[in-house]
């Protein structure tokens, strides 16, 4: 109301949707305008599937947000293993971003990047919703979640805090917070405060450069070699 913008919604889709897929209405609530990214645009299906199965999966469960429709591409300009990667022979375009569908009202909202998702133990484990719990802390002021190599499990769960100005905090401090109010197997077994994230020239964070640096810092070129599959 402030910005007089009371009206602004969300839309969410990517360049090979031309570019939308979903969009919230101005007679949303607040809630649905912040926290989700609204419903299927006309003439366009979503869906949320299983990333290793392909299968709908229930309402309330995160995976892969697919969407079919007149809007989506016909294929990367002579790139044809690519677009294969990207669209199914059903024609769903596979977005690679994971979401989830509210059973309160059929609205998405997306979750993370499968490609950053955890698999500690068989388990999968999404990184933004342990950083989205980390940011209640109020010493965090950023924070990136992030897997590193580990023999046992295959992979752990490594956090990567920016604290506020003029804070301090210790890894048992976090690890504490985490446990008291988080599943086990969710809470990171590893905390590195830093002063800023590795950041491509367009400011996307590059969580590969950081899981490089955390096996350097953590000394895990063993866990790191070996080949799982």
């Amino acid at each position: 109301e402030k910005m007089h913008m009371s009206e602004i919604c969300i839309t969410y889709g990517q360049t090979e949707a031309s570019p939308a897929t979903t969009m919230s209405k101005t007679t949303d609530t607040l809630e649905q305008r912040v926290n989700t990214v609204g419903g299927p645009i006309f003439g366009v299906e979503c869906k949320i599937v299983d990333p290793e199965t392909n299968q709908e999966v229930p309402d309330d469960v995160d995976g892969e947000f697919v969407a079919r429709g007149y809007n989506i591409m016909k294929g990367y300009y002579k790139m044809p293993e690519a677009t294969a990667a990207a669209i199914d022979p059903e024609g769903w375009l596979h977005t690679g971003d994971l979401a989830r569908r509210r059973s309160s009202d059929g609205y998405f909202k997306i979750t993370g990047r499968i490609k950053d998702m955890i698999i500690r133990g068989g388990e999968n484990i999404y990184p933004k919703e342990i950083e989205d719990f980390l940011y209640t802390y109020p010493k965090v002021k950023d924070v990136q979640v992030i897997g590193v190599p580990d023999e046992d499990y295959g992979e752990e769960i490594m956090a990567c805090i920016v604290l506020q100005d003029g804070e301090t905090a210790t890894e048992k401090e976090i690890k504490d917070f985490c446990l008291a109010r988080m599943a086990k197997h969710k809470c990171p077994k590893y905390v590195d405060f830093v002063e800023g994230f590795p950041m491509n020239a367009a400011g996307k964070i590059l969580k590969y450069k950081m899981r490089e640096q955390a096996v350097e810092k953590l000394k895990l070129h063993k866990a790191d070699s070996i080949v799982t599959a």
